[in-house]
């Protein structure tokens, strides 16, 4: 049975910086002040740029082709950086499975679709989106690996992305929804706060021995919502008269992260390490969800991890949501702080929305 290795990864975050400053006037709410406290953001990166009153501007047409403009722009340079890392060729890709929330066009695999046609792909090169949040990631890059071990796949991109910006309007972002019977309502400016746009990838590839690639895979589901977002779908479109603004947020449900994020994540680190327990103190680096830079750090005390092996970058890109560990992984790789081919060990793990859960144990 062949091993499934990591063998490249790319990544691309927009270069416009969001400050709280400026996030606060758009969406009054918290002040600039208080999200640094509350959640240990800094500043946030947009594609799209947003005027005072929080509505997003779009690039405009009469200008296009404009580059970077959409999700997808995003994903390709994402993926092209990760093929040319990994020294494989678009054509060997055997499926192409995008992870996001956020597409540009809703149906019909069109993210994935188009990245299949723009990167020149064989026609049985599966592609697929996955309506997924922060925890899809590391969950389909089990299901990938797994179906690869079968020895039907051999190359695989898994990418994964957020695109916030176009999705910002005051009135969407300042309204409340209530997530349930009993529950106080939960106000979206926080999610304006804590999202930033970006995206990533890695290419798996089924030929590592057994002493290298994802020593130990796992995933999971439970059902709780740690983020809501009902409009859109056929229940709360908006001509039915049965939708709010907030229905069209994405809303985080604070204190359900707060309260679930350290149960998850320590089963997904405990899970993975479960078949190795003598490789724990061997962990180079983890590259973990980032729901915010203050649940992070008091998650990573609470478990006892150094701190300077924990790679975090939400203070200065916001919450980037299933791309977040792609993102690490691929900066850890430019910067030479882990290398390809090095037996480097990591740890990759993520929970969130509904709830996906998933942790892989790699060597690289």
């Amino acid at each position: 049975m062949p091993t499934v290795r990591f063998a490249g990864a790319g990544a691309f975050v927009p270069s416009r910086v969001i400050t709280n400053e400026r996030i606060a006037k758009a969406f009054p709410g918290w002040s600039a002040e208080r999200i640094l406290e509350k959640t240990g953001i800094q500043e946030r990166r947009y594609l799209w740029e947003i005027d005072e009153r929080g509505t997003a501007i779009a690039p405009p047409e009469n200008d296009l082709p404009i580059y970077p403009a959409s999700n997808t722009d995003m994903c390709e340079i994402a993926l092209r950086k990760a093929l040319k890392n990994s020294g494989v060729e678009p054509r060997e890709l055997d499926a192409i499975f995008l992870v996001t929330c956020s597409p540009d066009e809703l149906n019909f695999n069109h993210d994935a679709m188009e990245l299949h046609r723009r990167l020149g792909c064989r026609t049985d090169t599966f592609a697929l989106v996955v309506d997924d949040g922060c925890g899809g990631t590391t969950y389909i890059i089990d299901m990938a690996a797994k179906m690869m071990e079968g020895g039907r796949f051999k190359n695989v991109a898994v990418v994964a992305s957020t695109l916030t910006s176009p999705h910002m309007n005051r009135e969407v972002y300042t309204d409340e929804i209530v997530p349930g019977p009993g529950r106080k309502p939960l106000n979206a400016f926080l999610s304006a706060y804590v999202f930033g746009d970006g995206a990533g990838a890695v290419i798996l590839r089924a030929d590592g021995d057994s002493g290298t690639g994802i020593l130990s895979t796992l995933s999971g589901n439970t059902h709780e919502q740690l983020v809501i977002r009902r409009g859109g779908g056929g229940m709360k479109l908006p001509h039915q008269g049965r939708a709010r603004p907030g229905d069209m947020a994405f809303v985080v449900d604070g204190q359900k992260v707060a309260e679930s994020y350290p149960v998850y994540m320590r089963h997904c680190i405990d899970g993975v390490l479960e078949r190795h327990p003598e490789l724990r103190s061997e962990v180079k680096r983890y590259y973990f969800h980032q729901p915010n830079r203050r649940l992070m750090e008091f998650f990573t005390q609470s478990v006892g991890l150094p701190p300077e092996r924990v790679a975090m970058n939400v203070h200065r890109y916001g919450n980037t949501s299933a791309a977040g560990m792609l993102i690490l992984l691929a900066e850890d790789l430019e910067s030479g702080q882990v290398r390809l081919g090095s037996g480097d060990l990591v740890l990759v793990a993520a929970v969130g929305a509904s709830v996906h859960y998933g942790a892989q144990l790699v060597r690289l």
